[in-house]
């Protein structure tokens, strides 16, 4: 397993930028690293995105130097495993809503004794099991490998003093829309008492010492890095609207 450049960027303190993929495409994926983001997010949760079609996305990745991230389908323990043994660097967990979700999230990524991610002889994070020892694959996969868990329900939000008191996240991220949903306001992040929630929630990550995540667009990216957000990822059909927007207000003009 390669050293993960982005996990040791967030760190040391420096934001990191990536761009969320739903489509199943490597293509997209070098698309993303030769225009100059850190990471990306390779979305199988609300994409068409499948294993195979991962794993050679990931593989697309590493080719560019960009960080691949998953976001599996769901937090059982069989999706985010299935990922990191294709290769992923990490994983952005859906629905973490309690303390114990967040424990279940980082033992699927993390190897150890007990309840932990399972260990196979020649997955491709290993090389295939043809270039070291298993005690130096667990070693390097265990320092180098990311966790993210996403807060996006109200329970996640009242249980966050709890959420972050558990070891081994990198990451604590704050999905606006499933939030906004969760509370009553759906798709509206603007509404007061969504506002309120992330802004106090943004706080009691930082207050902690902990890494906050947030969604961004060219609209409110300075606001996002104002709120101490380390972790900013950007969608690609936003990146496309804008320059599809751009393009043809020249050729309207």
């Amino acid at each position: 397993m390669k050293r993960n450049r982005m996990k040791s960027k967030i760190l040391a303190g420096e934001p990191v930028f990536g761009c969320s993929i739903m489509v199943p495409s490597p293509q997209m994926v070098e698309m993303v690293a030769h225009a100059g983001f850190d990471w990306v997010l390779i979305d199988m949760e609300h994409g068409t995105i499948g294993l195979e079609t991962a794993e050679l996305m990931i593989m697309a990745a590493e080719a560019s130097g960009i960080t691949p991230i998953a976001r599996p389908r769901s937090n059982r323990k069989a999706d985010i495993s299935s990922v990191m043994d294709r290769g992923a660097m990490g994983v952005q967990v859906p629905h973490v809503n309690s303390a114990e979700d967040v424990r279940a999230a980082v033992s699927a990524v993390k190897f150890g004794s007990g309840d932990n991610r399972g260990l196979a002889a020649g997955t491709r994070p290993d090389s295939y099991g043809l270039s070291r020892t298993m005690d130096e694959f667990v070693k390097t996969s265990n320092e180098q490998t990311l966790v993210c868990v996403q807060l996006e329900h109200a329970s996640a939000i009242e249980n966050v003093d709890d959420i972050l008191d558990v070891e081994g996240v990198d990451v604590f991220f704050i999905g606006p829309s499933d939030l906004s949903q969760s509370m009553g306001y759906p798709g509206n992040h603007k509404a007061e008492p969504v506002k309120a929630a992330i802004k106090s929630t943004l706080q009691k990550i930082v207050d902690a010492g902990k890494i906050p995540g947030m969604p961004a667009s060219v609209d409110n990216l300075g606001e996002v890095l104002a709120s101490g957000s380390r972790y900013i990822y950007t969608h690609l059909p936003k990146l496309v609207g804008i320059g599809a927007s751009e393009f043809l207000r020249k050729v309207q003009s």
